[in-house]
């Protein structure tokens, strides 16, 4: 489990959610570094980490954060993305709100998450995209997904995709693995491959694109 350990900084105003996590973090074997209640805090929080030169591996966030709760948290984090690229960040947010989505997902595209907070009572899962994301991966609600995915204005992006192409797709921008959609959809993991490839090609990702088009696939259509 140590070699697992990610380093976590959350950043949510409800003390009992924000305990709960800890909690649910550090029971697996996880560090929480830092428990902060607003934006300005979490900034101030990773940025003295940084000094110290013990930049946490992950930053999990809620959206809506005071003094207004609107949009401090996903704000905060997407400045965080910026200033510190090889920090992951992981958002919370009660409902699927697009633009939020789309913004954060716009820059890098490593170690991002969009999550709805349900989604934190399946621990294992959401445990698991806490490490995926700190590790450089993404973590994406399927709820997420499907609404951006079925955008209209994005369909010239898709349009080439067959329907299980597009299922496909899916559930890779949810973080899983080949084996883990074979098991989803009940297939061979080769066919899966083959669907994988097909995507790649479709939506123009080179080889030298390396392991990150996996996530390049998922971002293609929304920098189109």
């Amino acid at each position: 489990m140590v070699e697992d350990r990610v380093r976590v900084v959350i950043a949510e105003d409800s003390v009992l959610l924000r305990e709960g996590l800890t909690r649910l973090l550090t029971d697996r074997g996880h560090e929480v570094v830092a428990g902060v209640g607003d934006a300005e805090a979490l900034l101030k929080a990773v940025r003295e980490l940084a000094d110290e030169g013990a930049l946490p591996d992950v930053v999990v966030a809620d959206v809506r954060m005071p003094p207004t709760h609107t949009d401090e948290g996903v704000r905060a984090s997407v400045r965080l993305r910026r200033d510190f690229p090889e920090l992951g960040v992981l958002v919370l947010s009660q409902y699927v709100e697009e633009q939020y989505a789309t913004e954060l997902l716009a820059g890098s595209s490593r170690g991002v998450g969009y999550l709805l907070k349900d989604r934190v009572a399946e621990v294992r899962e959401f445990v698991d995209a806490v490490v995926r994301v700190a590790r450089g991966g993404t973590a994406l609600d399927p709820e997420v997904v499907a609404q951006l995915l079925g955008r209209s204005r994005k369909q010239d992006v898709l349009a080439n995709l067959t329907p299980r192409e597009r299922e496909v797709l899916g559930l890779m921008a949810e973080g899983r693995t080949n084996s883990a959609i074979a098991r989803q959809l009940v297939v061979s993991d080769g066919a899966v491959e083959k669907h994988v490839s097909n995507i790649f090609l479709k939506l123009g990702l080179s080889p030298s694109d390396g392991d990150h088009r996996r996530v390049l696939a998922v971002l293609t259509y929304l920098r189109s």
